[in-house]
């Protein structure tokens, strides 16, 4: 990031609010999966979660021009290992959106990286966001007809994997400097769904409208947050970005609801708003959601 002096004269050269560069990030990811989804009766989610990350490795690639000489075995491990965490939760996210509402797979999505949070802290009251997090997982299961199991298994496992992305991110930050361990994970990411998104799929690459469409949604996705949240975290305190962050489930029903015309339940929407109180309240006590995260 840089020094924090400079970081912090850098930020107030910016003409939009830190707070208002979150917010851009979240909607963008989330507009960004709804445009995706729509996409799925003309292509398979492996397609569209690869053209999203092999479009995010190309621009970071181009940007960042990751140094690579001089490095251990342990900072390859890790980077690599960080490439896999984002690759798996990605892809798993897709599959899970492929099944149920956009919403509701964010929403399950942030158990992983709540219960880092709560993991990551030393006061039994924080145990008060599990036991509300679970409030709101037990509500969507009072209507199962509703929802797809198997995609409500796949938005469980990305969030598994988003808890891994952010412990290895914390790793991958302090061996690569900038950008460079972001990028490279994101080459690796490409490169682990690459035998997936070629072999079965490869017919579909030739089309030009989903290429175009899948690049759109790695800008939505991938782009344009982490930039947002680049110059917003030089001076944005990061409890405040973790609680922003947990706005991700509401902007992902928003989105589903206006890009993809999905419509939750009543309980569905309280089951919602359970998660992100526990989210918020894990984030003020000091647990890891504050982390940046990459949806």
């Amino acid at each position: 990031m840089g020094a924090a002096k400079s970081s912090v004269r850098d930020t107030a050269r910016s003409p939009v609010n830190p707070i208002w560069l979150v917010l851009i990030g979240i909607l963008s990811v989330q507009f960004g999966a709804g445009i995706a989804k729509t996409l799925f009766d003309e292509a398979d989610p492996t397609t569209i979660v690869w053209l999203r990350l092999a479009t995010s490795a190309v621009i970071l690639a181009l940007v960042a021009r990751p140094v690579v000489r001089g490095r251990s075995r342990e900072d390859w491990l890790i980077v690599l290992a960080f490439g896999a965490s984002l690759g798996l939760m990605n892809w798993a996210i897709y599959q899970s959106f492929q099944r149920i509402p956009i919403g509701l797979a964010v929403t399950l999505e942030f158990v992983g990286p709540l219960t880092l949070a709560v993991l990551g802290s030393r006061r039994a009251r924080d145990l008060i966001w599990v036991g509300l997090a679970a409030v709101g997982v037990s509500l969507l299961g009072l209507r199962p007809g509703d929802l797809s199991w198997a995609g409500v298994g796949f938005a469980l496992l990305a969030g598994a994997a988003w808890a891994a992305y952010i412990l290895l991110s914390a790793q991958t930050g302090r061996r690569w400097a900038g950008f460079d361990g972001l990028t490279l994970a994101s080459v690796a990411a490409t490169l682990f769904l690459a035998p997936l998104a070629l072999g079965g799929h490869a017919d579909q690459l030739g089309d030009s409208r989903i290429l175009l469409l899948g690049a759109l949604v790695g800008l939505l996705s991938s782009v344009i947050p982490y930039s947002c949240e680049l110059v917003a975290l030089r001076s944005i305190r990061p409890a405040v970005f973790g609680i922003l962050m947990s706005l991700e489930p509401a902007a992902a029903a928003l989105a589903g609801l206006l890009v993809v015309g999905e419509v939750l339940s009543p309980v569905q929407l309280l089951a919602m708003a359970f998660v992100v109180a526990a989210s918020v309240g894990a984030t003020r006590s000091g647990g890891t959601l504050s982390d940046p995260v990459p949806d």
